[in-house]
């Protein structure tokens, strides 16, 4: 896991690139590195994360064997170790993943994409055609962004911070942010909330030569899906999955550094729990990280303490505490550049606060379970009404009549979705690809390496989504459960109750806190919010709204948390503290 960046066509190349890469030190504090060509315009610089291969011979940017290849690579190919066998006439001279993305791409050029098995962001310098190549994973797991510079240069790097920093004026994009604070829509393509700088989609390829740049989509989820619904027998599809997720969570326990795993009373970390005992056995004893706020309505430790009650796991129990919230929001919205999760995103950063302190570099996560099983509750409402937009809502839980009606104008209008599947499929489609997991994995990634953790989603392995999205509606959800045939395929392997845990979709009690103990904090934040960009708000409806709000008045804090993270993005006292 590492930081990376790449500045091609201007002639300073090399001082740009050292000012976008002097902001990563937090995605790689192992070693750093830089290459440069200044006749063809060109830096490539890097960070480094140590996960496999911990000597410096699998330092970056890395040279092919023949020099003509320079790379820098975010990310983990989980399948290297295969492709490495596969590409033996390579003369490889490290031990590393990063080395068989060059051999691949000498043997595939571009299609070496669809050999891998894993999550990467990477930009490859060729030097016989004097162009890039940059990619990104299937699903998005790990971030790239990208910017024009002058002279018909292209700039990418793992964070919008970076660019900022090479020269990219740090100017928020208000089509943006109208779009968010309106609908609570975001990570939808391309648009970040910064003007000028592009997000390379997930599944897509960029390539550079002579001063243009084409990107086109290199995965599909829909498509290597496909249409036809899968009719064979249930005990044949559940082989064919256990024997993938076996896979998948034993490729994700490939490092040469401590492995954990991520742990709450859910089903999906409970399915994780037991696919570590499928593949190492019952005496596994890695460590398992449980976040907590010391409320019972939200914590799930009771069901985590069943669940390891006849293991050998380590339970770490990381607690978020009310009196530390102001200050760990500050820190944690100066690494993730746009807006995150609210207060369970803060949990997040705890728990992998506690990993760093434990000595734990790399820790598994339950995290696309839900979309890819049709997990959350309203998929077993779903008919020929609307899909949900944010946390099951069908209407949005923002607040558009507290902003100004010319700021709304500009909202993006919302793509429309996938046709001619069935109306479940669709809704999955659209968290998968638009909706739920892009904007979980932009927090996971931010929040992951603000502790210089790795994260590691075994459930996302592209195999197993395309094989439970092609299962028929009645194998995901009945009318009372969603996940049926996930949870039939586990069952015996987990405790009866974990199983039957209700699905919680708030893990910390942000409402009750911003209306107690934070409620000082909430109002100085949205009053910060309103003071810096007053174009975008009623100031009069606003503060009506966040009254009620604080005195008992519904149960949606989504609209609330909007606000205060325009107020901790914007507040000049914290911009220039």
């Amino acid at each position: 896991m590492c930081g990376i960046t790449a500045v091609v066509g201007v002639p300073d190349a090399r001082a740009r690139a050292a000012r976008a890469i002097a902001t990563l030190e937090h995605r790689g504090p192992d070693a750093a590195g830089t290459w440069d060509d200044p006749a063809a315009g060109v830096a490539l610089a890097f960070r480094r994360l140590s996960i496999i291969d911990l000597s410096s011979a699998g330092n970056q940017p890395m040279a092919s064997a023949d020099e003509q290849l320079q790379i820098v690579f975010n990310g983990e190919i989980y399948n290297y170790l295969e492709l490495r066998r596969e590409l033996s006439a390579y003369p490889f001279r490290t031990s590393t993943d990063t080395e068989v993305i060059l051999a691949a791409y000498l043997r595939w050029g571009v299609d070496c994409l669809d050999h891998f098995v894993g999550m990467f962001a990477f930009a490859l310098w060729d030097r016989r055609s004097s162009s890039l190549f940059a990619a990104r994973d299937r699903f998005g797991v790990k971030p790239l962004f990208l910017a024009d510079v002058e002279r018909g240069g292209i700039a990418v790097a793992s964070e919008i911070k970076a660019l900022h920093a090479l020269g990219v004026p740090a100017e928020p994009d208000e089509i943006a942010w109208a779009s968010y604070l309106a609908t609570g829509a975001s990570d939808d393509g391309e648009r970040t909330f910064w003007r000028s700088i592009r997000s390379l989609p997930a599944g897509h390829r960029l390539r550079w030569r002579s001063g243009v740049t084409e990107i086109d989509q290199w995965y599909d989820v829909a498509r290597a899906s496909g249409r036809e619904l899968d009719a064979r027998a249930d005990a044949v599809v559940a082989e064919e999955y256990l024997a993938l997720l076996r896979e998948s969570i034993a490729l994700r326990f490939r490092a040469d550094v401590p492995v954990g795993i991520n742990l709450s009373g859910g089903l999906d970390s409970s399915t994780l729990l037991a696919g570590v005992h499928a593949v190492q056995g019952d005496d596994s004893d890695v460590s398992a990280f449980t976040f907590v706020t010391g409320d019972p309505d939200y914590d799930e430790l009771p069901w985590v303490r069943e669940l390891l009650a006849e293991t050998h796991h380590r339970s770490v129990v990381c607690t978020l505490r009310v009196e530390d919230v102001p200050a760990l929001a500050d820190d944690v919205q100066r690494y993730a550049d746009e807006p995150f999760g609210g207060l369970p995103t803060l949990a997040y950063a705890v728990l992998f606060d506690r990993a760093r302190d434990e000595g734990v570099t790399v820790l598994l996560d339950g995290q696309g379970m839900d979309e890819q099983w049709a997990g959350y509750d309203y998929y077993r409402a779903l008919g020929d009404g609307p899909a949900p937009i944010v946390q099951g809502s069908t209407s949005s839980p923002t607040r558009i009549a507290c902003l100004r009606p010319d700021f709304v104008a500009q909202a993006a209008v919302a793509p429309a979705s996938e046709t001619g599947f069935d109306v479940l499929r669709t809704a999955q489609l659209r968290d998968l690809c638009r909706v739920k997991l892009p904007r979980a994995l932009r927090f996971n990634d931010r929040v992951s390496m603000r502790a210089s953790r790795e994260l590691r989603e075994p459930f996302l392995d592209h195999r197993l989504v395309e094989l439970a999205l092609r299962q028929p509606p009645d194998r995901k959800v009945d009318a009372d459960n969603g996940k049926v045939f996930l949870r039939s395929l586990v069952g015996r392997q987990l405790p009866g109750r974990v199983v039957e845990a209700p699905k919680r979709p708030l893990q910390t009690p942000q409402r009750e806190w911003l209306r107690g103990p934070l409620r000082a904090w909430a109002v100085d934040l949205v009053e910060a919010a309103l003071e810096a960009q007053p174009a975008w708000f009623d100031a009069p409806s606003v503060r009506a709204e966040l009254s009620g709000f604080l005195d008992g008045r519904g149960d949606n804090s989504f609209f609330v948390w909007q606000w205060m993270s325009c107020g901790l993005l914007f507040d000049r006292r914290r911009v220039t503290a």
